[in-house]
């Protein structure tokens, strides 16, 4: 994991790549809680038997918005700031989803700091987060990643 000091050490990290996460598994319960939370109960995410036998990716896959919503388990991994008072999520300014992330696969995530600038309200950090597959050349989903950042 990275640590900054402070705002400024992280503004002057932009365009590095910040690092990596820890490979986690994707697992069947995950994306069955999905469903449940979300009420995409499609067949191609929560049905392992059929999508064996009828999916193009020979299984289930997880949905592309729990991909997505691993973002932010992920980048805590990767690096943090010393000396904020808060950090909160912003929005996303665009997201794409590259690659289907079937069960059993392992990702992981790696970020590199676009942008910060100053706002009303703090510092808004641009991150472009990529969501990894192991063994895939293709990410699962690249994201534009916007947090609100303040210091003490």
């Amino acid at each position: 994991m990275r640590t900054f000091a402070d705002l400024g050490e992280f503004a002057a990290a932009t365009g590095e790549n910040l690092g990596h996460s820890e490979w986690q598994e994707i697992t069947q319960e995950q994306v069955n809680q999905f469903a449940e939370a979300t009420g995409d109960h499609q067949w191609i995410h929560v049905d392992p038997e059929r999508a064996a036998t009828e999916s193009p990716f020979g299984g289930t896959i997880a949905h592309g918005y729990l991909t997505l919503s691993l973002v932010t388990a992920h980048v805590v991994q990767i690096f943090t700031i010393e000396k904020l008072t808060m950090v909160v999520n912003f929005g996303l300014n665009k997201v794409r989803f590259h690659t289907p992330v079937t069960v059993g696969s392992k990702v992981r995530a790696t970020a590199v700091l676009l942008d910060l600038k100053n706002s009303p309200a703090g510092k808004l950090g641009t991150m472009k987060v990529s969501i990894e597959i192991e063994g895939q050349r293709r990410p699962a989903c690249v994201a534009e990643v916007l947090a609100l950042y303040r210091d003490s």
